[in-house]
């Protein structure tokens, strides 16, 4: 099978790491795994009006030792970044029962931690017994495949889901219940369906459209639901029959709104743009040499441009925009792009404007093909 012939849409029955070894290498984009928990469940738990609780029992779920379920998790975790593209990621979930466990062996394996996200439960279920807190948390790892490995983050794009700052890594959201729990008979058809918005962030976050998402315990199919709205290709691997008939049934129900490149791609275009050096600026007169500029439009901070591209500053320091701004600030890192203004010619002396315009108009007009002069002070 080449990278071409992946089974894109469809749920794949069968032993994960099996079915991983058989897909091409290097082929997917994004992994989100939902494994067993290996919750070590001993007896039935009651609430105190003495009905049972639905707990997760079932036999996917029990292994007969720690080193049983080790070896498992290495087996299908090696087999992930197998198929995990250089510059793809993935995500894992689990609770204090297994993350520690499944953390070690992905560092074993080569992966590179990017961050551990605490889900946060709004509506947890309680600990009945009161001999232990609410377990009301999970967590998800977040790794690259290699340490230094590029990879995707739509940093802009998550800001609005935290008030328009910079997205946390502890996401309060409730568990999945009411209309978006599925059941059969009146009873949850999945024990550990996870809800829609956890995979919203997740997948938003990390992936772009037309990104292979694959999930290797697809369960009730959450991962290929809201990939599908996002129009992300997806695959799904899962091995009891009940469950695939049950996510094939969801899937098939979700209608994406058309795809509009403009309105699906949420990636940071600035971030992503071709990379402007600023002796490009002099080479094509958008930036003269000896020509002043302003630090953070302090017309008292004045730096001036050599033909090499590096600033003099008036104490006698000589460096990049980025180091001559580092300079001023006493250190600490600064984007000279951002914080070096220059005097619009149009504007006179009373107007300044970032360095980093220009940037954007070299990009234009020069690597765009328009290639018009452009006036500059």
């Amino acid at each position: 099978m080449t990278a071409n012939e992946l089974p894109i849409g469809q749920i794949l029955k069968g032993d994960c790491t099996e079915i991983l070894s058989s897909l091409p290498e290097k082929s997917v984009d994004l992994i989100f795994a939902d494994p067993p928990y290996n919750l070590q469940l001993e007896r039935q738990l009651w609430r105190p009006n003495m009905t049972k609780v639905d707990a997760v029992n079932d036999h996917w779920d029990q292994f007969d030792s720690f080193k049983a379920y080790d070896r498992f998790s290495t087996n299908w975790l090696r087999a992930c970044r197998r198929v995990l593209k250089d510059d793809g990621t993935i995500w894992v979930i689990g609770s204090y029962h297994n993350i520690y466990r499944i953390g070690t062996i992905m560092q074993d394996l080569g992966y590179w931690f990017l961050n551990d996200v605490i889900w946060i439960k709004t509506n947890p279920m309680p600990n009945f017994r009161g001999v232990r807190f609410t377990n009301a948390h999970e967590t998800l790892i977040w790794a690259s495949k290699a340490k230094g490995a590029k990879y995707t983050f739509n940093h802009h794009a998550m800001k609005p889901f935290n008030d328009d700052k910079q997205m946390r890594s502890d996401w309060v959201l409730p568990i999945c219940s009411g209309s978006e729990r599925l059941k059969t008979n009146g009873k949850k058809a999945h024990s550990t369906q996870k809800p829609e918005a956890l995979l919203y962030r997740v997948i938003l976050a990390s992936s772009k459209p037309g990104d292979v998402v694959l999930d290797p315990f697809f369960g009730s199919g959450t991962t290929g639901a809201v990939a599908k709205k996002l129009h992300r290709r997806w695959i799904g691997i899962e091995k009891e029959e009940k469950y695939i008939q049950l996510a094939q049934a969801r899937i098939n129900g979700v209608i994406p709104e058309l795809s509009v490149d403009q309105v699906f791609d949420v990636g940071d275009k600035k971030r992503l743009a071709p990379r402007v050096a600023f002796t490009s600026l002099l080479e094509t007169g958008l930036i003269a040499p000896g020509q002043r500029i302003f630090f953070r439009k302090d017309r008292s901070q004045v730096a001036h441009v050599r033909p090499d591209g590096k600033l003099l500053l008036d104490d006698g320091f000589v460096g990049s925009i980025h180091q001559a701004g580092k300079h001023l600030m006493g250190g600490s890192p600064c984007n000279g792009w951002q914080h070096w203004y220059f005097a619009e010619a149009e504007a006179g002396d009373g107007g300044l404007r970032p360095i980093d315009e220009l940037r954007e108009l070299y990009r234009e007009r020069y690597l765009g093909g328009d290639k018009a002069p452009i006036r500059t002070g």
